[in-house]
Formats: C-alpha cells, sequence, structure tokens
C-alpha cells in the first residue's frame, strides 16, 4: 500500500497537496512518501516469521542521502554496490556494520574503503574478485569477512535486462563450481567466510522463483553452515510492485477485491512460501529489498507544455523527460499517469506522452487514456520511486530536477534542483583553444 490519495479531487501525498509542492520547487519534481517507505520496510522485516532478519535495503533503486537517513533511522542495513554508495551511507550516518558490498566488478581502492569502514561482509562473485580482497585485507593486517554469490540458474521470469540469477548472466558462481570455491577460500589466510548470498532478479511478480532458486540452494547451504559454520544466508531482494493502476492499488479496497490467484506478491505471501524452507537452516536471514521500499513511495510532478496534434495522434508534451526517468525507454516500462486535479466532467483524452528531448523514446507513454487536460496544467507519473532520481542524467544538458520529501503533513526539499552552474562547474576549455 501506499499514502497517494486524492482529497477533495486534488492528488495529496499523505497530508501534502502535490500542487503545492509544484508551486514552492517548481517542475519536474520527484516527490517521497517516508510513512510509505516505512511500512514497506515495516511488512519485510515482519515478513519471514520467527526468523532473525536484518534488511540491507538495495539502494541503487534511491540513493538520496534523506532516504537513507530515514530508512537507517528505521533500522535498515543497506546493499552497496560502489564505493560512491558507501560514502553515501557515511554520509547519511548510516550503520555500514550491518551494511553489505556487492557488485562484479569492485576494485582496491572500494574494498579498502569497504574494509577500512567495518562492512558487515563482501558479497563476492568471482575467483579473481577473492583473490583481489584477500590482497587488499592483509595489507590492512585483517581478515575479510566474505559470502559468496552463487547463481542458481534459476528464471525469474521478469525482463532480460534486470535478471540475475541465470546461467549466462554476469553475475556470481554457479552452484556446480561454488563446493570447490568454498574449498580455496578456506584456505586463504586474510578472508574469513560468513555467508553466502544469491539473488536471481528484479520485480519478480510472484514466489515460484524465489521458492525455487531457495529449495536449490538449501541443501548447500546446510553443508556450509556444517564444514565452514557460515552465519547467514543472503537471499536477494527482487519483490516487484504494481505499476499499472498504481493509484488504485495503492488501497486496501483494491487489494481485497482481489482475486488471492490475481493479486502480486507480498511481503506476507514472500514469508509465507519461504519461511518453511528457511527455518530449519537457523541462520541469520538477510533481505536485499530495494524497489519494493522506495517504488511505490514516490511519484514524478510533471507539468504539461502543450498539446500537439500530428499524424492522426496526440502528442501531450511535458517538461519532464527520459533524462528525468529512464525508464520507460530503458526498460518499455509502465507508469500510471494521473492528474493532480482531478474532473470528471472532463473528456478522455488518448495521447502518447513525451518529453521534449530530441528522441523518439523520450516517451512517457504510447496511447494512454487520461482525464484531458492543457498547458499549464500538473500530472503525476506514479511508482517513481524507485531507479528515477538515481538513473536520472544531464542529457541535452538538462539539470537534474528537483528532489522533495514528505511526512505527514510536513514536506522539505532534500535536493535542489541543479543549476546551469553547478552543471559545468567541474568542466574546463584548455588554454589552448
Amino acid at each position: 500500500m501506499h499514502h497517494f490519495r486524492y482529497t477533495d479531487q486534488n492528488l495529496h501525498c499523505e497530508s501534502v497537496e502535490l500542487a503545492a509542492v509544484a508551486r514552492l520547487y517548481g517542475t519536474p519534481t520527484y516527490v517521497y512518501s517516508a510513512t510509505t517507505m516505512a511500512d514497506n520496510l515495516h511488512r519485510l522485516k515482519n515478513s519471514l516469521i520467527g526468523l532473525d532478519v536484518q534488511v540491507c535495503y538495495a539502494m541503487k533503486a534511491n540513493s538520496s542521502l534523506a532516504v537513507l537517513r530515514h530508512l537507517g533511522n528505521l533500522g535498515a542495513g543497506f546493499d552497496l554496490v560502489s564505493g560512491g554508495e558507501i560514502r553515501r551511507v557515511i554520509a547519511a550516518s548510516g550503520d555500514v556494520h550491518s551494511s553489505v558490498f556487492a557488485g562484479v566488478g569492485k576494485t582496491e581502492d572500494e574494498i579498502r574503503l569497504a574494509l577500512e569502514n567495518g562492512i558487515f561482509a563482501l558479497h563476492v562473485e568471482s575467483e579473481p574478485e577473492l583473490a583481489r580482497i584477500n590482497h587488499v585485507a592483509g595489507t590492512l593486517g585483517i581478515q575479510a569477512p566474505v559470502a559468496i554469490r552463487i547463481n542458481p540458474d534459476v528464471d525469474a521470469q521478469t525482463h532480460a535486462k534486470i535478471t540475475t540469477g541465470k546461467q549466462g548472466n554476469k553475475f556470481g558462481i554457479s552452484l556446480a563450481q561454488a563446493k570447490l570455491v568454498y574449498e580455496a577460500v578456506a584456505k586463504l589466510k586474510h578472508i574469513s567466510l560468513k555467508g553466502v548470498q544469491m539473488h536471481i532478479g528484479s520485480q519478480l511478480a510472484d514466489t515460484g522463483p524465489f521458492v525455487e532458486a531457495v529449495k536449490k540452494m538449501v541443501p548447500f547451504v546446510e553443508e556450509l553452515k556444517r564444514d565452514y559454520g557460515i552465519t547467514y544466508f543472503s537471499i536477494g531482494g527482487g519483490m516487484g510492485i504494481i505499476y499499472p493502476d498504481a493509484l488504485a492499488s495503492g488501497t486496501q479496497e483494491w487489494w481485497d477485491a482481489k482475486p488471492a490467484a490475481q493479486r502480486p506478491v507480498s511481503p506476507e505471501s514472500y514469508g509465507e512460501a519461504l519461511t518453511p524452507l528457511l527455518a530449519p537452516l537457523d541462520l541469520k536471514i538477510l533481505l536485499e529489498h530495494g524497489r519494493y521500499i522506495v517504488g511505490n513511495a514516490g511519484v514524478l510532478v510533471t507539468r504539461v507544455e502543450h498539446l500537439k496534434r500530428a499524424g492522426g495522434k496526440n502528442f501531450l508534451v511535458v517538461d519532464a523527460a527520459m533524462n528525468d526517468l529512464i525508464r520507460p525507454a530503458m526498460y518499455d516500462s509502465y507508469h500510471e499517469i494521473v492528474p493532480l486535479h482531478r474532473d470528471t466532467s472532463r473528456r478522455a483524452l488518448v495521447a502518447d506522452v513525451v518529453g521534449p528531448i530530441c528522441e523518439s523514446s523520450d516517451c512517457f507513454a504510447k496511447d494512454r487514456q487520461l482525464q484531458e487536460v492543457g498547458e499549464g496544467e500538473l500530472i503525476a507519473l506514479m511508482s517513481a520511486g524507485a531507479y528515477g532520481f538515481s538513473m536520472a542524467s544531464r542529457y541535452n544538458s538538462r539539470s537534474l530536477p528537483a528532489e522533495v520529501l514528505v511526512k505527514g503533513s510536513s514536506f522539505e526539499l532534500i535536493n535542489a534542483r541543479e543549476t546551469f552552474e553547478q552543471m559545468v562547474a567541474n568542466e574546463k576549455i584548455p588554454a589552448f583553444l
């Protein structure tokens, strides 16, 4: 569930009218609900009943310092994939000691940064990486805590660009090779074996692939616990969110009206399916979800520039663009689009919702039916809290958008809109020109 609702026909985030945010900070602007994030994190932490669970928020989904501080205050650790993300967690006063460092191409400097700041564990993707970690830990005179990422060869039944657990993906070590790798690791002087990890993909719509992967892993995990005394099993993340009809699906009434077989995966169904498989292991369980926590907690507010009619089509041109939200262009993803002021007396409009960038791919929706809106009116792209601002760019020399966090009736700018001077601050024209 989330906390975006119409009140008196005006779209609100919690108790704040989104139009008021746009009037104060302009558009395009990302607006996030702190209460939605807290609710989602709480549901995840309580999904595996009776188990020792640590949620490591996959911060690549949204790495705003304010979001990190908020989730860290609620007890989350972090799933990190770069030195920059480690530094962001430190800057936000997050707990590195409860965080893990993943990624297939960790540099020596990044490994050193993680170890110097007391990382809970490094999740290792390859044998060459193990040698590198062993070397860096040796220069520091310590043992590096590690877990090996296993690729269980499970089809996550998701978009090809976000599947990670199939043979042929760049991630992890195959289950067939894993035993030999752990035997080799145990001989490395500066490595301390702590656990085992897997992650099969993102935006999973049902529990089936999770169950299949865990069932594949359990016998090997039991063996590792017996032979090497590992203390945790990270089952990764990947729980999907609802993008179509996101506004309706945020209500309990919508959820209750859906037959059980048609409901998307939830923390409760996830926990119900996995707890019986994980409980006998008697290990700490790490969850590394990102999109589920923040995806439906954010929207992108944008202003209509004009309605263009050409070639028998309508084009609703807005001031947001693919540099602000690249998911539709990159993944052909769906985002519900709604007006900030709802007027049921207006006619329906069928249009392509597009941005101003000089690319045909700068399109948020094709032939989308929505309420007729005109120049200067505001609309919201729903479910934009994950992989929105974190993937934003300056393409076409467009400034990065603003970000606002809402909690109850309070809201505050957490990232000001980039100025042109900030955009070019590190550029230099050489003296020979």
